[in-house]
């Protein structure tokens, strides 16, 4: 059974894996920009479409997880009545 911690575990590890993915994309697209030939000026272009996707996937990912961080901190601070950023702090830390 997926528990809620495993499933943030998961994307976490999936939005990890995006990031290398599309920093070895962009390496590889740097590269390879020598290459004058079509077949590699085909290939560089598609990589760099994907690349594009990849980026847009990997913000609405990370702005998932913002909201979903922040919501997580607004109940957390609704059921234990945190009324200042003092008492707030106090028990992220405890």
């Amino acid at each position: 059974m997926e528990t809620p911690e495993h499933r943030a575990q998961s994307q976490e590890q999936l939005i990890g894996d995006l990031r290398l993915v599309i920093e070895n994309a962009e390496e590889l697209l740097k590269n390879t920009d020598h290459y004058s030939s079509a077949l590699y000026q085909s290939a560089r272009a598609k990589l760099a479409l994907a690349l594009e996707a990849a980026n847009e996937e990997l913000a609405r990912f990370e702005d998932a997880q913002l909201e979903r961080m922040m919501a997580a901190t607004r109940a957390a601070n609704e059921r234990f009545r945190d009324r200042s950023g003092e008492d707030r702090i106090l028990r992220a830390f405890h």
